[in-house]
This record gives C-alpha cells, sequence and structure tokens, in this order.
C-alpha cells in the first residue's frame, strides 16, 4: 500500500533524531524560568546552584554539571510565565529552549540514558508553521510563526515603489494618466509583497498564510500569489499599522483561526483512528504492546499517546533498531541502554522513525488504551499486551 502523507497535525521530532542516536547519560532540566517580579528574580539566581546539587546528587559528571549550571543562569528580561528546558551531554548544553506559558509538567531534573523530549512536546504540541502577513499598497510586512513558540521566527520587510502611490484629482487626462500609473505602481508593489510570502510559506511548510492590512493591497496581493500559497489565505480586516490601530485585535483572529485549524487536524487523527477499529487489518495500533511493535518497524506514521496515564510505566531503550522493546527477548542485536519511563522511550523511537506526536488528555483512546498510532501500512493481527 503506498505511504500516506504527513498529517501535520502532531509534533513532528525529525529536528531531534541525530540528538537521539547519541549514547547517554544525558542531564534534562525543566524548570521555572520566569524573571518578571522580585520572588522569581531571587529564585532565578539560587536555581542554578540547586539544579547542580540535584544533578550531583544522580551522579552527574562535573562537565555536566558546569555547562547545566551556566545554561540556566536568569535570562534577563525574560517575562513570567515562562520555563526553560535544558539538555546537557558530555560537558555540552545541546538544547537550551525557553518555552512560553506555565509549566505543563512537574518540575523535572534527572541523569538518564536517553534525553527526555516530553517537556517540549507539551509545550509544543503541533508543529504548526503559519505567516501573518500586513500589506498596505507601498509595503509589506511578513512574520513566519510557529505555533506555541512565541514570537515570530522570522520577520521579511518588503518596501515598494512609493512615488505616485496615492492618486491624483486633477481632473481630465492628467488624472486619468496618473491614476492608470499609480495602480501599476500598486500592481508591482503586490506582485513583490506575494513573491516573499510565496518563499517564507513554501520554506516553512506553513499551514496558514493570515493576510491582514490595507482592503484593496489585501486584494491586490492574493490575486498574485501562487496557487498554493492562496488555498492558505485567511483575510482579516486589521491593519496595526495605521494610527490608532489595535495589534491585539489582530492578535486574537490570528489566534482563533490557528485554533480551529489546529483542531481540526487533530480531531482528523482521532478520526482515521476510529475508522480502524475492528478492521480485520487495520492502519492502527491500539494499546502499548501494539505500539511498540509498530515503532520497531518504523511503521507508526502518527503515535498518540496519554502520557500522564504511562508515567508509571518503563520500557527499554536501545542502542540501535528496534530503538525500543517491551522486555529483553525484543531487543535484537541492539544494546539495552536502560530502563527509561514509557513517554520518554515512545518519544525517541518517533524521532528517530519520523513519526509525528500527538497527546491526548485522559481516556479518550479505543478499549481505554493508554497509547496508539495511525500507521503508514496496514498491520497483521494485534498484538497482546505484554
Amino acid at each position: 500500500m503506498a505511504e500516506r502523507g504527513s498529517t501535520n497535525s502532531g509534533s513532528s521530532l525529525k529536528a531531534y533524531a541525530d540528538l537521539c542516536r547519541l549514547a547517554g547519560p544525558w542531564c534534562t532540566a525543566y524548570v521555572d524560568a520566569g524573571t518578571g517580579t522580585v520572588d522569581t528574580l531571587e529564585a532565578g539566581d539560587v536555581r542554578p546552584g540547586n539544579v547542580r546539587a540535584q544533578l550531583e546528587a544522580q551522579g552527574a559528571t562535573a562537565a555536566d554539571m558546569d555547562a547545566m549550571e551556566q545554561a540556566l543562569k536568569p535570562a534577563a528580561g525574560v517575562p513570567a510565565p515562562v520555563s526553560r528546558y535544558v539538555l546537557v551531554h558530555q560537558g555540552r548544553a545541546v538544547l537550551n529552549e525557553v518555552l512560553p506559558g506555565r509549566q505543563v509538567l512537574p518540575e523535572r531534573v534527572l541523569v538518564s540514558p536517553v534525553p527526555d523530549l516530553l517537556p517540549v512536546v507539551k509545550h509544543r504540541p503541533g508543529e504548526f508553521p503559519y505567516v501573518v502577513a500586513e500589506v498596505s499598497r507601498e509595503h509589506g510586512e511578513i512574520r513566519l510563526y510557529r505555533a506555541g513558540a512565541g514570537g515570530p521566527a522570522a520577520v521579511q520587510e518588503v518596501e515598494g515603489e512609493t512615488e505616485h502611490v496615492h492618486k491624483f484629482h486633477g481632473g481630465g487626462w492628467s488624472e486619468l494618466r496618473f491614476q492608470h500609473h499609480t495602480e501599476d505602481v500598486w500592481r508591482r508593489n503586490a506582485d513583490e509583497v506575494a513573491g516573499e510570502i510565496d518563499r517564507v510559506a513554501r520554506a516553512s511548510g506553513a499551514r496558514l498564510i493570515v493576510l491582514a492590512g490595507d482592503i484593496r493591497a489585501r486584494g491586490l496581493v492574493r490575486d498574485q500569489l501562487s496557487d498554493a500559497s492562496r488555498a492558505l489565505v485567511s483575510e482579516v480586516d486589521s491593519h496595526t499599522h495605521t494610527a490608532g490601530a489595535d495589534s491585539a485585535n489582530l492578535e486574537d483572529q490570528v489566534n482563533q483561526r490557528v485554533a480551529e485549524l489546529w483542531a481540526a487536524g487533530q480531531q482528523d487523527v482521532m478520526d482515521r483512528l476510529a475508522v480502524q477499529e475492528g478492521q480485520g487489518n487495520p492502519e492502527s495500533a491500539v494499546g502499548i504492546g501494539a505500539v511498540v511493535h509498530a515503532l520497531q518497524q518504523a511503521q507508526a506514521e502518527v503515535l498518540i499517546l496519554d502520557d500522564a496515564a504511562l508515567s508509571e510505566r518503563t520500557l527499554l531503550a536501545l542502542d540501535a533498531e528496534p530503538w525500543v522493546a517491551l522486555g529483553e527477548e525484543e531487543t535484537l542485536a541492539a544494546g539495552i541502554l536502560g530502563k527509561v519511563p514509557a513517554p520518554a522511550a515512545l518519544l525517541r523511537a518517533a524521532a528517530l522513525t519520523d513519526a509525528e506526536v500527538l497527546l491526548v488528555p485522559g481516556p479518550v483512546l479505543p478499549d481505554g488504551a493508554d497509547a496508539a498510532a495511525v500507521l503508514r501500512w496496514s498491520t497483521g493481527p494485534q498484538v497482546p499486551e505484554s
């Protein structure tokens, strides 16, 4: 059977695959990092030392503790609520990310055989790049965002022609000639802005393009976009570059459109899972045993987890394919890195097999399962739970 395309509805961990191949130990810290008040400033000052002490108690090396302590120094000007996620490997902080929003998991500081990616996935539950373009008849500001990541990932300014950008009201042939010239300038400017929107959307894999600004300019830019970009456009009647404009109104409308598309994508995954229930050779796996088996074969397209339900369960993390196992009899020729919490083991296997991840809250999976997967190809008889 032909392989399906990506759903773009869950988190893609492909960027972490190379890290996941490296043997541990790994030092992970997921802590509050706000510095917006006197209390949080004081907490930020003592946090690096506290984390160091916790790592030392777990047997971390001096080089790893030094790297972690340095990475956790307070970031000036970062307002609460905000969290920080740091991964240290062989004396170097290979990841040091500020995660906007309140902590979504209890603080964790640990030394483990594999990196624990759960905090990142919880803060960024979907890979959802989108573009917001504010346009006028002579200018365009194009901002690329990734949902859940705070401010814009990139900003592009396009400055068009400004001479004769406003129509001339002199009457007669002169007025008509200037009007034609002005409209030509608008179209050239719109074509330049549209070209840049196309480029940013194509390079980022954007799933939504929000077009805001001057109503005439929006129409001109929309008409000049490629067919692929035009299919992603949602227009917003807001122009924050005009005097007295409210940027919060634009932000609210953008957030609403992102949330609607995001939810629709996740519902599509759950619908695909439901359709497979009861099929003879389903393109789905339900239950931890079936899911591990699918990941071992790189068969999982979307891994669906109730991470809270799996928090007390452990799996074997392996140093080579099949990367994860329920027991020693499944390790094939791979070495065992250690017994690790099931969410960390499953997310690592997802990163290494290019599976997307969708976290679900509570008992929404079939038969009360705590893990499931939508598969790239149909499976055989169901694997019993281990």
